[in-house]
Parts: C-alpha cells; sequence; structure tokens
C-alpha cells in the first residue's frame, strides 16, 4: 500500500487549496493508498528555532530536545513514500507557514547529513514528491518574471537536496480570475493525480529510514485520511466562492 503525506501549505483554513488537498486525498485513497494529512492551517509548532540545536538531529538520532510536534511531523515524512505539498503562492514562493515547516521539519540529521565539503548525505532517498501550486498571476509571469522560484525552490534546494524525487509539478495560474467551472475542473484534475499517485511505481533508489525502521513506523498525530472516511470536508461543503477566488488560499 503506497503511504503519502499530504501537506497543505497554507495558513488559512478552509481554502481553495484545501479542496485540492481533500479531492487529492479522497482519490488516493480510493485507488488503495494510505494518506495522512499535515495541514498547516491547524498545526501549532514554534515556526522560530530558540538556538541551532532545534535545526539538527545528533548522529544518534536523540530528539528529545525537539518540540513533540516537529517530532510527530518528522515522524510522517519518515513514513511516507510520496509527499505532496499543496499550496498558494505567495510573493512569488510560499507562505511563511510552509517555509517555517521546512526549517523546522527537514533539519540536519533527519533530512540531511552534513558531509565532507559540499557534498551531503541525502537522508530522505527512495521518495517520491509532487507540488501541487495555485497562483493569481499567469503562467508566463511565473516563468518570465518569477523564473519559477517557488518550485525551484521546494523542488531542487530542498526535496532534491534530501534525495527525494518530484515526479510532478501542477500549476493552477490565475485562480482569482478563474471562473467556478474553471476551479471545478482543477479540482478534478488534481484528484486524478490523487488516483495516479496511488498505484505508481516506486523509485528504484534505495529506500532510507532517517529514523530507522521502527520508529518511522509509529503513527503520530497528523490525520490519517485512509483511516477516517467522512473526516476530510468535501470541496463543495469547505470552500465558500469568495474562499475559491481569493487570492491567498
Amino acid at each position: 500500500m503506497r503511504r503519502i503525506l499530504l501537506v497543505i501549505g497554507t495558513p488559512l483554513a478552509d481554502s481553495y487549496v484545501h479542496a485540492l488537498g481533500t479531492a487529492y486525498a479522497e482519490a488516493a485513497r480510493s485507488a488503495g493508498a494510505e494518506v495522512r494529512v499535515a495541514d498547516l492551517a491547524t498545526i501549532r509548532f514554534p515556526h522560530d528555532p530558540a538556538d541551532r540545536d532545534d535545526l539538527r538531529v545528533p548522529r544518534d538520532g536523540t530528539r528529545d530536545h525537539l518540540d513533540p510536534v516537529i517530532r510527530d511531523l518528522q515522524d510522517d515524512v519518515a513514513w511516507a513514500d510520496h509527499l505532496v505539498f499543496a499550496y498558494p503562492q505567495w510573493w512569488g514562493t510560499y507562505p511563511a507557514a510552509l517555509s517555517a515547516y521546512i526549517d523546522r521539519v527537514y533539519t540536519s540529521g533527519f533530512a540531511f547529513r552534513y558531509g565532507r565539503g559540499h557534498v551531503s548525505d541525502p537522508l530522505l532517498a527512495g521518495r517520491t514528491a509532487r507540488l501541487v501550486m495555485t497562483m493569481d498571476s499567469p503562467g508566463f509571469w511565473n516563468r518570465l518574471v518569477y523564473r519559477n522560484a517557488s518550485e525551484t525552490s521546494l523542488a531542487r534546494a530542498v526535496l532534491r537536496y534530501c534525495g527525494v524525487q518530484v515526479r510532478g509539478i501542477t500549476r493552477l495560474p490565475a485562480v482569482r480570475f478563474s471562473t467556478p467551472e474553471r476551479r471545478d475542473a482543477w479540482i478534478a484534475q488534481v484528484a486524478r493525480c490523487g488516483a495516479a499517485d496511488a498505484v505508481a511505481a516506486a523509485p528504484r533508489t534505495a529506500r532510507v529510514e532517517p529514523l530507522g525502521p521502527a520508529e518511522a513506523s509509529v503513527p503520530s498525530g497528523s490525520v490519517e485520511a485512509s483511516a477516517t472516511p467522512g473526516a476530510s470536508v468535501t470541496p463543495e461543503a469547505s470552500v465558500t466562492p469568495e474562499a475559491s477566488a481569493a487570492i491567498r488560499g
């Protein structure tokens, strides 16, 4: 069974991104995957590290010094085969909530380990990822002016650096100016991505267990979409027309 972690990377609840995430999770679950959801609109964790130790896991794997919520979020990443980031583009990149999640969860000693010289060891190898990004700018503006800064940062500077293979990027442009029919079509498109990801072949790269097999299998406090049918609000109920058209959702 494919294990998927869906990260909702917006601090705003009941947004259009949530509708997309709900559609993805339900389709993936229906196709046989187990899905956990890390909703950054509801999860509370300290965004700012108190010191350098909050950004590293020592070689012995001790994580007692980390906030319990951070440990739970790391457990979810270690558990997953496939990582999905659904988020809105803000200021050409992504919300501070998602940036803080990356800073605090994808720490040295967990997601990667510094090696000799400029080469680091990726500790999340053997996993794949998908990005789903909404934006108000048209696609050409994202390419020519922003130079795909958001996707480049996530796909290359974060995920590839940690050994994760990004297999798909879904860009949904000019959301604020779109029609309800267009937004419904995008929800259906993302649902098809969820169904496809649920049955996709595993990468050829050997899987690395950053926490060890026993600890990585322990369920955390995130939402188990596969185990709680009906817990996810349907897109129609969760998103008002105003929220669907909102620039920051």
